[in-house]
């Protein structure tokens, strides 16, 4: 039992003021913290919102399960209250700012933080629970990795993959709220300043407050209670203020109305400038707008489609160009019996089902994940290159996908590759417009590798083992079916030209080439092997235009681009020629840190560093 569940459980059973006092020191400064950045650094509502998350801990103490993670529950119901103490305040207008603010995100964690506070918390409430727990108890509660690991009941190194593997989900879920940054800076931007400077009488008053409320739950009325908080009166005036507030008096509605006016002089103040931001915000407005309809009035091929013979790509095994031909006599597989330890600690929740599945092969594991959580997105994946499954339960799992990842355009693109396969042109025709106007792109590689190695390591692998013998068995069967539905719509556009459709062609190869660039172009967590087939794929459909038309907006020509990608082609490939040599001399951390320069900057990224670090060959 944790220390802090002692003192709740110690509270509850007695009604201790002392252990609830201990408690309320103990995370203050998490609940305020949260509470300050969710009211956009209002000091004053940020203390009523704190008081208010105290009082709720102190009247449901009693009702709590005997497992909950108590830093988890109060950061959830801190986020609870201030979302309710908010009532709409952030306005379109804020967050259109706040957009244009996080765009310019860099990796300085104190310029970075004020940017990413306003919606850091509502991230992390979208991160599942042991990812949620691990950034909380490392970060809020300020927890060294074997503390964490105890907590979670797993180890220091577990620990700290689960931290990592945490940042890096995080990092993907503020990117969808447009922030660019990465891994590492949310963590240190989260290590800096997850935990602000509390106000010093700010825990005594929560502790009296609540303690109190806690007494008027265990009264039987209400009178019982308004007599215990007049005599508390009599001792503090500052105490008396907060009860006064907990029981609805008008002390709460006249400092209200102070800070109001004190926010009618600093609007006043700043009036000059702020109409100054209205405008360049009306204007980046505009251009949006512009860009928009620039975007929506983009052709697109006309339905029906006209018939074609539906590609059919070369052998070729994908896996064998990314960490299989490096480890060529390894293998790596662990037992049913391993991954035990894994499931348990993790509650054989979907994201270790799958772990588990792929680090042992056994079927029975996914169809455990898929009974279980059959609305998982990364089910869902895993599922639909499922060898054993009919085209039946394939185009299920497709229609699953789509649902549970609504703005991920790789549910829509392999879904037009089934209805390609299937015959039905123009159903796949419209999900592949459908694809093309989603900006999301998410095929989980990160996160199949970072849950595999947290498998790897609960079997007891060392942290340099399970990163490598997580990327050894890691498949990428998407990369094969991208491939196969470029060249399916590179030769849906050669029908289109047969036919005298000139427009629509043209459109067909430009999606082509748009699915291609989703992976050409290098971005974090990826393999050079994804990157080598983006860039294949939109060089074909490049070669079929015509090399002197006009490509992008910078005045390049079609061949220009083709020139472009020939050269990255090159310097892809003979960047993994280097490495081949380099290998062998690798030590164990770095082999941790290309590892986890891979996942925080992509593959190319972490070979270069290896290349810098021991010598071109």
């Amino acid at each position: 039992m944790t220390d802090s569940r002692r003192l709740l459980e110690e509270y509850v059973r007695t009604g201790s003021e002392t252990a609830f006092r201990e408690l309320a020191a103990r995370y203050v400064g998490l609940v305020y913290s949260a509470a300050l950045r969710l009211v956009e650094g209002d000091t004053h509502r940020a203390e009523d919102v704190a008081q208010m998350v105290f009082v709720d801990l102190a009247r449901k103490a009693r009702r709590l399960p005997k497992e909950v993670m108590l830093g988890g529950w109060l950061h959830r119901h801190t986020c609870f209250v201030a979302a309710n103490a908010m009532r709409g305040e952030r306005r379109r207008q804020s967050r259109e700012r706040q957009a244009v603010e996080m765009n310019a995100l860099q990796d300085n964690a104190s310029a970075d933080f004020s940017l990413i506070a306003p919606i850091l918390d509502e991230a992390i409430n979208e991160l599942g629970e042991a990812d949620r727990t691990a950034i909380l108890l490392r970060f809020f509660e300020q927890r060294d990795f074997g503390s964490v690991g105890e907590a979670l009941g797993s180890n220091e190194d577990a620990a700290r993959m689960r931290v990592n593997r945490a940042l890096e989900k995080l990092e993907s879920l503020l990117k969808r709220r447009g922030v660019t940054t990465s891994a590492a800076a949310v963590g240190v931007a989260l290590s800096v300043n997850a935990v602000q400077a509390v106000p010093a009488a700010l825990a005594a008053v929560i502790s009296a407050a609540a303690v109190l409320a806690g007494t008027a739950v265990r009264t039987s009325t209400a009178i019982a209670a308004t007599k215990t908080i007049a005599m508390t009166t009599l001792q503090k005036t500052l105490i008396t203020a907060v009860i006064a507030a907990a029981v609805g008096a008008g002390i709460y509605q006249a400092r209200q109305n102070s800070r109001l006016r004190g926010q009618v002089q600093s609007l006043q103040q700043q009036q000059a400038p702020l109409t100054e931001q209205i405008q360049q915000l009306t204007r980046e407005r505009d251009d949006a707008i512009k860009r928009l309809a620039n975007f929506s009035a983009k052709p697109a091929p006309r339905l029906p489609a006209p018939r074609f013979q539906v590609a059919t790509p070369p052998a070729e095994d994908l896996t064998s160009t990314n960490l299989y031909a490096r480890f060529k006599d390894k293998s790596p597989k662990l037992t049913v019996e391993q991954v035990e330890p894994y499931l348990k600690a993790n509650g054989r929740n979907a994201a270790s089902l799958l772990a588990a599945y792929r680090t042992t092969g056994d079927a029975s594991l996914l169809a455990e994940a898929m009974q279980g959580y059959p609305n998982d997105p990364q089910v869902a994946f895993e599922a639909i290159f499922n060898k054993d499954a009919s085209a039946e339960e394939r185009r299920q799992w497709l229609d699953t996908f789509k649902k549970s990842e609504p703005d991920n355009a790789l549910a829509n693109y392999l879904s037009a590759l089934d209805y390609f396969k299937a015959g039905h042109t123009d159903q796949a025709l419209q999900e592949f417009i459908a694809a093309s106007g989603k900006q999301q792109f998410q095929d989980y590689t990160s996160e199949r590798y970072q849950d595999d190695a947290e498998a790897f390591l609960a079997a007891g692998y060392s942290v340099a083992d399970a990163k490598t013998a997580s990327g050894l068995h890691l498949l990428l069967p998407q990369l094969a079916q991208v491939k196969e539905l470029g060249l399916d719509m590179i030769e849906l556009a050669k029908s289109y030209r047969q036919a005298g459709d000139d427009a629509s062609a043209q459109a067909a190869l430009q999606m082509a080439i748009n699915l291609g660039q989703r992976y050409s172009k290098p971005s974090p967590g990826e393999a050079t092997v994804s990157q080598l087939v983006g860039i294949h794929l939109e060089g074909i459909a490049l070669n079929t235009m015509d090399p002197n038309s006009p490509y992008g907006d910078a005045g390049q020509t079609v061949r220009d681009r083709v020139i472009q990608l020939a050269r990255q082609n090159g310097e892809v490939n003979e960047s993994n020629r280097q490495v081949e040599s380099i290998f062998p001399k690798v030590s164990d951390q770095d082999w941790i840190n290309y590892r986890d320069r891979w996942l925080m900057f992509g593959e190319q990224n972490a070979e270069q560093w290896l290349i810098n670090k021991y010598g071109q060959k």
